[in-house]
């Protein structure tokens, strides 16, 4: 069963990367802005999304001006210069939409992780964030014998994601300083 899992997963981490390379230019650029300028870069992660507040918090390997956007006091304390991360399994998670139209309304520009779902008539995470990157994982991986289908690894998917934007920010950065 490991090897199946194993196999599908790089599948989504295949599809995530091949699909995905503007939605990791745009949103490395649009968080980059942050870190060069006097802002910072908060993110919110939603349910079992919270793994990446915490490796761009408190992994290895920090994101550069990182904090976590439930460490404010309120949302009027963000400035121009701050953007958002919001990541959340779906497009459609509620605590992630209302965060971003909360954020969207104090003109705070954001990059958003989720799968993006179909939702006829409602806003959407992918709708309101000016750059999104999809995670393209609607189900689990593993089929089982009872025809149930398990292993939904969006934690996995959405660092993941979160990696692809971390190295893009960093060759950002590394070619800024190359300019000077």
């Amino acid at each position: 069963m490991l090897k199946i899992f194993t196999t599908q997963l790089q599948g989504v981490f295949g599809r995530i990367g091949g699909d995905e390379d503007f939605g990791f230019e745009d949103g490395a650029r649009l968080l980059a802005q942050a870190v060069v300028g006097d802002g910072r870069i908060y993110i919110h992660g939603v349910k079992e999304m919270k793994a990446v507040e915490f490796e761009a918090t408190e992994g290895a390997e920090p994101l550069p001006k990182a904090m976590l956007l439930s460490d404010l006091d309120s949302y009027h304390d963000l400035t121009d210069t701050d953007r958002a991360l919001i990541v959340s399994r779906f497009s459609t998670d509620e605590e992630a939409i209302e965060t971003a139209k909360a954020l969207k309304e104090l003109e705070i520009e954001i990059v958003a992780i989720s799968t993006v779902m179909p939702d006829e008539g409602a806003e959407t995470l992918d709708s309101i964030a000016d750059v999104h990157i999809d995670l393209k994982l609607k189900k689990p991986l593993i089929p089982g014998d009872d025809g149930e289908r398990f292993g939904f690894p969006s934690g996995m998917a959405g660092l993941y994601a979160y990696y692809g934007l971390a190295f893009t920010i960093k060759e950002i950065l590394e070619e800024q300083d190359d300019e000077y």
